[in-house]
């Protein structure tokens, strides 16, 4: 009975983990003459961690490639140049679109190269081995707690989202109601034109003695 509970501890910290865990791993192919970015929206105090390593396809070539993570106010985190494996790592001062990108230095630039990019945010990037050693737990009660900080996690993002869905909600009345206020300055002065002409047709006649 206790390892049918370890495996449903496991499998339900398994699952919100999935749903909590920000990006992941993915291959990025960079050429010659451009750089490739990727991005991700974070939210602030929050810790990141990227590895990245260049995939060498060449045996006579090793290229490296230069990398430049940014913030969302353009302010640099990370920066490093001829490097073929490397980890940046930080902890987001604001909200926002954190942009990482890549591209091809050294040498080797007339080649295309293949760059995996493991990109961990929020608990994804908490080293569990670390806490599980301080806190004295293991096994269920790790599960647990791995399962406690993901209901969290998703939580503040449901905030995050609610907020800016009042935001957003916000945004539409406002300009709505700029709209329809344009709209009825937009009918007044046509009225008013109407009006304006008429009476300047009316004028004219009258001078002509054609009324």
């Amino acid at each position: 009975m206790a390892r049918g509970g370890a495996w449903m501890a496991a499998a339900a910290a398994a699952a919100v983990w999935w749903m909590a865990a920000g990006a992941g791993a993915v291959w990025l192919e960079i050429a010659p003459s451009g750089a490739k970015c990727v991005s991700e929206e974070i939210q602030s105090n929050v810790v990141v961690i990227g590895d990245y390593s260049v995939l060498y396809e060449h045996h006579h070539a090793h290229p490296t490639v230069a990398v430049k993570v940014t913030s969302p106010f353009g302010d640099i985190v990370h920066k490093k140049e001829n490097v073929s494996v490397d980890q940046f790592a930080f902890t987001t001062a604001e909200a926002g679109n954190y942009l990482a990108c890549f591209w091809v230095d050294g040498e080797d630039r007339g080649l295309v190269v293949k760059l995996n990019l493991d990109w961990k945010i929020g608990i994804a990037a908490k080293d569990w081995d670390s806490v599980a050693k301080k806190e004295k737990i293991e096994g269920v009660e790790l599960e647990l707690l791995k399962l406690e900080i993901a209901v969290q996690s998703i939580h503040e993002n449901l905030l995050l989202l609610k907020s800016k869905e009042a935001n957003m909600r916000d945004v539409s009345e406002k300009t709505n109601a700029r709209v329809t206020w344009l709209s009825v300055l937009s009918l007044s002065v046509c009225v008013a034109v109407s009006v304006l002409q008429l009476w300047h047709l009316q004028e004219y006649f009258r001078k002509k003695k054609l009324i």
